[in-house]
């Protein structure tokens, strides 16, 4: 199957020839780019930051998970008010707000301040992201042109998960922890200098749900705090127990207020396609591995293998190249070759082999001969993943729903991150303080990490199978 057959023509569709598209995918693909790195800039600048503002160890996980938590909990809200208020002009809105929260957060002269600037940005990056792509839908017809603009949108947001890193690590170093926030202001306001270039699309009439979407933000919030606790109290501690009640409670809520809802956050169009399902829980599976694996690779480079912050960011160099390489050329023409279904799941079969390979570091694994090659596996398999499963998840939804269906998307991939980030870190965190009964040995250190490596692998795999079970072929979607 072609990849100018995989996505097919929405209602409204833009016409072939609109002005400025090159600007246009500029501007779109910078800003989806800007909001993944910031998912990972703060990973190598922790230690720094921890020192700089007296953070306890067990709010690390805040600094990168409350950013994920508001991002995904807030994006559906996000999507559908582009959907309703005008996607240019909610962009255009998103992107101040962002730029104040990275203000606020280089501002920040306490843990607290920070974290608050964090899920700041989390709310900015919930209102651009699903306007981004939503506006990539109205700006480039459907067929090749558009597929050409989804694969540089795919690539540019798994990139900038790979730039953060490295960026993260030179602006620590040569500059202050502080700059991995402040860099998003000029950026911001190049993006904002260059939106006129966007198609505006049309608008439908609806109203946001605002019930559904604060019981689902606040009922993953109330899961994440209960895992990161349990991590250091117990799971029969009080507050932790109390804090999964209060989860249980409200994402229940949420869902009887989604199916009583006539505007609900996830109109149950947007997910009758079983490819596109399946493509949502792939990105939730794989994103909670993936910020976990950045979260351990650097610390275990930093405070096991005692790398400066600018060594670190050139270590995740390999994870760069594997993320061009497969999002950037092989991805779009394997697609051409193969089904999507197969392409997926070789991408994560490569995840997955990777995370193995990372399972057997030790404090004397060395660069080459252990995380170069292991990175390069699990970034080319992250590459193909996320760059089909977004041709996937966006294919076919009318006009109206782009932002419902984008947003959707980044949804799974930043919730996935942010649980998936809390309970791999709890894993850890108990492996370790088992191994050296509450010391931390570079050995327990490295044990701890080395599982949660094992146990990010199965996310992989889970995910693999979904997809040999729920991609369809497009022969199936011609007779299902």
């Amino acid at each position: 199957m072609s990849t100018q057959e995989s996505i097919d023509a929405a209602p409204g569709a833009p016409p072939a020839a609109v002005p400025k598209q090159g600007l246009a995918l500029l501007i779109i693909a910078t800003a989806q780019c800007m909001l993944t790195l910031d998912g990972t800039i703060m990973n190598v600048a922790l230690p720094s930051v921890q020192s700089s503002l007296n953070l306890a160890v067990a709010d690390l996980n805040w600094v990168i998970g409350i950013y994920a938590l508001t991002f995904g909990g807030l994006l559906l809200v996000g999507g559908r008010a582009g959907d309703l208020f005008g996607r240019r002009k909610v962009f255009r809105v998103g992107l101040v707000v962002f730029a104040l929260a990275s203000l606020l957060g280089g501002l920040a002269t306490s843990g607290g301040v920070l974290i608050a600037a964090r899920a700041l940005q989390g709310v900015g990056a919930a209102i651009i992201a699903p306007a981004a792509l939503s506006l990539l839908a109205t700006t480039f017809p459907a067929g090749a042109a558009r597929n050409k603009a989804l694969g540089v949108y795919g690539a540019m947001g798994a990139l900038g998960s790979v730039l953060g890193l490295l960026l993260g690590g030179a602006l620590t170093e040569y500059l202050s922890w502080r700059w991995v926030l402040y860099v998003n202001i000029p950026i911001t306001v190049a993006v904002l200098l260059g939106t006129s270039a966007l198609i505006e699309g049309e608008r439908e009439n609806a109203r946001i749900d605002l019930p559904g979407a604060l019981t689902a933000t606040l009922g993953l919030g109330s899961l994440v705090y209960a895992i990161n606790r349990a991590g250091e109290e117990g799971w029969a501690d009080g507050l932790t127990v109390g804090f999964l009640v209060a989860a249980g409670v409200l994402l229940v809520a949420f869902l009887l207020i989604q199916r009583a809802s006539a505007s609900p956050m996830i109109p149950s169009r947007v997910l009758k396609e079983k490819s596109r399902v399946g493509a949502n829980l792939i990105m939730l599976l794989a994103g909670a591995c993936m910020f976990a694996t950045f979260y351990f690779l650097t610390l275990y480079m930093q405070v096991v293998k005692d790398y400066s912050p600018m060594e670190t960011g050139l270590a995740y160099l390999p994870f760069a190249l594997g993320i061009g390489i497969a999002a950037g050329g092989v991805g779009p023409q394997l697609l051409n070759r193969m089904s999507e279904r197969s392409v997926i799941v070789l991408g994560l079969l490569l995840a997955t082999a990777g995370m193995a390979w990372f399972s057997v570091l030790t404090p004397e694994s060395g660069l080459f001969t252990l995380l170069v090659p292991a990175q390069l596996i699990v970034s080319i398999g992250l590459g193909l993943t996320f760059v089909t499963a977004t041709v996937i998840g966006v294919r076919g939804v009318n006009q109206e729903d782009t932002g419902i269906a984008s947003g959707l998307l980044n949804t799974n991939q930043q919730v996935g991150g942010a649980v998936g980030l809390a309970v791999l870190a709890t894993v850890a965190s108990t492996v370790t303080l088992n191994a050296t009964q509450g010391t931390t040995t570079p050995e327990a250190l490295t044990d701890g990490y080395t599982v949660g490596f094992m146990v990010g692998g199965t996310f992989y795999l889970a995910a693999l199978i979904v997809g040999a079970l729920m991609i369809r072929s497009a022969a199936d979607r011609r007779h299902g």
